[in-house]
């Protein structure tokens, strides 16, 4: 499946744009299949409907487990590196890795779950989290993971969107120093979710916990119970290839977030064949991926992509600044890591410590390296390439997102020449086009416009759950007969992609997005808020932070009070991640004579070149934006 030179690269390319069915079904012949397809590729992108692999017969589980047993039965699947460096790290082969999820998969039958149901994972970042997410795809249940940072409100709502009647949680989780108390959140979010019948909880943290009788179970007597039944093995439950795998909650630009569904076929292929080829997997490497499984980066790339590929995964449930700044190094060094894959936001963070944190630490099993999440910035490469991978390790910078289920432009380690904050071009099976606003497609180089994909590829959004009229508006109603990313985008001279950021209004917080009218929502639920906007700006260690301009009379005239107020209301309704990193109180907002925001304006206040704002006059009261010039942030 992997190229092996720049020239193997754009015939594979070429093929794939010329004959993409006869591309894919090659690559598809690497999968165990229970049943082979009737027809490789059906589509269009104006309902959408995009069906891969129809007809064909799988269970992603026999990919990521079974057919690696008889000759890598005892190579490590998952190493897990606790959050405490002096706790026990856990290593699981393949083989126990296999037996802990036919265990959950048998422990969830009992438990009442059956194929397509959907079961809620809030959890930390343990080996049990895998095992948990697989053991639902081997049952043929569909897995909607939270990420362990939301608040019991952003919990409940996707508990409502996907109608879960189970959740997998544990008593809490350790993030540095912070006890995160992950059950009693659920408790306070399962007060609005009466489709939940059974709760499983893990014992990490020995919290003291609430078990209410007839609904909450504890996972070690769940696994007891199955042990004294004496049945280990778990069949597994044979899908279609277009049958939902799992549905994973994404920030839009409305208020509501959404949930997008993958399948079981397209994901697959899709997730084994980009990560082997970006990172040129080599039997024997250990692969550190720092994301947490509750974001698309987890699913693909800790679990699904790695394990399909019989690769050697390391999970890692701290954060990288405790107990010190060296930690990502320290971690390197314990296991002899050969491909480091992580965020801009914790490199430009790692930066900010100076280079004393890296000094003796011995880098020199590292051979790759990878950034996600957000364009990487000239400066962090380089940091990156110089102090960690000492000039030697080629730089895979990876662009993606939840909708697309694997990467998409991205060079291939080795092969690819690189350019600093470029994703370079686009993997063999892509067709990126550049179009301008009114939907023309721009052929030349050396120019910038929307980035949008106009052939499907197999690891894509199949549609948002619950609500297909929201997929094709969202993704495919911009520009007829594409697939529209949201991000504006220049290709340079030499035709490399350089992703240039969101172009609708959602926000790129520390790799993760933010919708806008989401954390507008929550900053108006607080009593003293009249109105909000909130735009991003550019920020050193994030990225982009969260500019929040709000209309407020303040509590009893104290500003500082009603900032904190209003950050711990955002806090509480979305999860700690939202919380606006400025807050500006004005006494109105620049709109038009109809009502709409102008955050154009906004935007580039915030980002202070207030040098140029454009025409004001038509404004309804263009007095408000000298005011808010004056007080700006």
């Amino acid at each position: 499946m992997q190229v092996k030179s720049f020239e193997e690269y754009q015939q594979a390319w070429r093929k794939s744009v010329e004959q993409p069915e006869q591309f894919w079904e090659e690559i598809a012949g690497n999968f165990q299949w229970r049943k082979k397809w009737d027809k490789v590729l059906e589509w269009n992108f104006k309902e959408p409907k995009v069906e891969w692999f129809k007809g064909a017969k799988l269970n992603i589980t026999e990919n990521c487990l079974d057919r690696h047993l008889e000759k890598n039965g005892d190579v490590p699947a998952i190493i897990w590196e606790p959050n405490d460096p002096t706790e026990d790290h856990r290593v699981l082969t393949y083989r126990q890795l296999h037996d802990k999820v036919c265990q959950f998969a048998n422990v969830l039958k009992n438990n009442g779950a059956k194929r397509g149901d959907r079961i809620c994972i809030y959890m930390p970042m343990v080996p049990e989290l895998a095992i948990a997410v697989l053991a639902c795809a081997r049952i043929g249940a569909i897995h909607s993971v939270v990420f362990g940072g939301f608040s019991a409100q952003s919990i409940a709502d996707r508990i409502k969107d996907a109608d879960c009647n189970i959740i997998v949680t544990a008593d809490g989780s350790y993030r540095g120093t912070k006890e995160v108390p992950l059950k009693s959140t659920i408790d306070d979010a399962l007060v609005q979710c009466p489709s939940v019948k059974r709760v499983i909880v893990l014992t990490r943290s020995h919290t003291p916990v609430s078990m209410i009788k007839g609904r909450d179970v504890w996972w070690e007597d769940e696994v007891k119970k199955v042990e004294t039944q004496g049945n280990p093995e778990c069949p597994v439950e044979e899908m279609d290839a277009e049958d939902m795998l799992f549905i994973l909650y994404t920030s839009g630009s409305t208020g509501k977030p959404k949930g997008v569904v993958h399948t079981c076929g397209g994901y697959m292929v899709y997730t084994g064949y980009t990560f082997s080829n970006a990172f040129q997997y080599q039997p024997g490497e250990v692969y550190f991926c720092t994301a947490d499984i509750g974001w698309i980066t987890g699913h693909s790339y800790i679990v699904y992509g790695p394990l399909s590929q019989g690769a050697t995964t390391l999970m890692f449930e701290g954060i990288p600044t405790w107990p010190n700044a060296g930690r990502f190094w320290d971690i390197v060094e314990k296991y002899k890591v050969n491909i480091l894959y992580t965020a801009p936001t914790a490199i430009r963070s790692l930066m900010s410590f100076g280079d004393e944190v890296v000094a003796g630490k011995d880098l020199s099993s590292l051979t790759k390296l990878g950034s996600v999440g957000e364009p990487i910035n000239e400066e962090a490469w380089h940091w990156f390439d110089e102090k960690i991978g000492h000039g030697k390790c080629p730089i895979v910078d990876t662009w993606w997102q939840t909708e697309t289920g694997g990467f998409m432009i991205s060079p291939i380690a080795g092969v690819t020449p690189t350019k600093p904050g470029y994703a370079t071009l686009p993997l063999p099976g892509v067709q990126p086009i550049l179009v301008d606003e009114n939907g023309k497609e721009i052929e030349d180089n050396g120019v910038s416009g929307n980035l949008c994909i106009k052939f499907p590829w197999p690891g894509m959004l199949r549609t948002t759950y619950g609500d297909h009229e929201r997929c094709r508006q969202t993704y495919f109603a911009t520009y007829e007969n594409l697939y529209f990313t949201g991000d504006g985008c220049l290709r340079d001279e030499d035709g490399y992609y350089r992703i240039t950021g969101r172009v609708d209004d959602v926000l790129n917080v520390s790799g993760h997005r933010i919708g806008t009218a989401e954390v507008e929502n929550a900053i108006n639920m607080h009593s003293t808020v009249v109105e909000s906007a909130v735009v991003g700006y550019p920020h050193d260690i994030k990225g982009q932070g969260v500019y929040a301009f709000v209309v407020s009379p303040g509590k009893h005239g104290d500003e500082e009070i009603t900032r904190k107020d209003i950050i711990m209301t955002v806090s509480r309704i979305i999860g700690p991640i939202a919380k606006p990193d400025k807050i500006q109180f004005v006494s109105g907002l620049p709109k038009t004579r109809s009502g709409k925001i102008m955050r154009r304006i906004l935007r580039k206040i915030a980002e202070g070149d207030t040098s140029n704002l454009g025409d004001t006059s038509t404004l309804l009261d263009p007095a408000v934006v000298d005011e808010i010039k004056a007080g700006a942030l």
